[in-house]
């Protein structure tokens, strides 16, 4: 496992990890015609992808509803998928779209003609098809209060799923955080004292609900306590570090 590098084997496709960003970012960065704009708490997705965007009279944005010459796509809109819980290099994607602002009734309608996300493995684009007809994995509106509440309320729990961890990986390590889950696995953030990487731990079936993540997560601490214990985490600090 290199660091800052997540395994995302089992997992959702990047169309859908796309379409889960973009139902549960809070805000968008708009750059059009020179100028950029932040907007936060004021979009909405459509079912095939499009953001339709509410922006006050007088932003500089509403200019951007007229076409671009020759073609171009007429704005950016850029999303970032922040972890819930504290960890370091909270960013866990960044979500660009290109493409045409519409005006329509009291919102800017976005079609996107480019969608490009980049995940901690690399950028991709995603197939502009594939990312209209994807949906938003199942608990990614819940995401948030789950990996809270498992690394406040279950700091144990969490230590106990290092098990299932290749011991290499957490050589030096000082603290095990929960960083994402989707329906198909839950990824671990190792922090070292001046370094981090990220593992995934695989569901052994899809969840498609709180319920059925539950038992997902019982199966996986079963598996952790038949296994061979770990090397305890290295608690101190090391001269130095902040």
């Amino acid at each position: 496992m290199g660091d800052g590098q997540a395994a995302w084997a089992a997992g959702p496709c990047a169309a859908e990890q796309a379409r889960s960003l973009l139902a549960v970012a809070w805000s968008c960065r708009v750059t059009a015609d020179g100028g950029r704009e932040e907007f936060v708490g004021a979009h909405t997705v459509a079912d095939d992808g499009r953001v339709l965007l509410r922006v006050p009279e007088d932003s500089a944005l509403a200019a951007a509803a007229v076409p671009a010459p020759r073609g171009e796509p007429s704005a950016v809109l850029e999303f970032a998928d922040v972890a819930p819980v504290p960890v370091r290099s909270r960013i866990r994607a960044r979500l660009w779209m290109a493409g045409w602002f519409l005006p329509a009734d009291e919102h800017l309608v976005f079609r996107p003609t480019r969608v490009v996300l980049r995940r901690p493995s690399g950028a991709v684009v995603v197939d502009l098809d594939e990312f209209a007809a994807a949906h938003p994995d199942p608990l990614a509106g819940v995401e948030a209060g789950l990996l809270t509440h498992l690394a406040d309320a279950h700091p144990d729990a969490v230590e106990r799923l290092t098990r299932l961890v290749e011991p290499e990986s957490l050589h030096a390590a000082t603290r095990v955080q929960p960083l994402a889950v989707d329906r198909h696995g839950l990824t671990l953030r190792i922090e070292r004292t001046r370094a981090q990487g990220d593992v995934r731990l695989t569901f052994h079936a899809p969840a498609d609900d709180v319920a059925e993540l539950t038992e997902r997560v019982h199966v996986l601490l079963a598996r952790a306590a038949a296994a061979a214990c770990p090397r305890t985490l290295q608690r101190q600090r090391a001269d130095g570090d902040r």
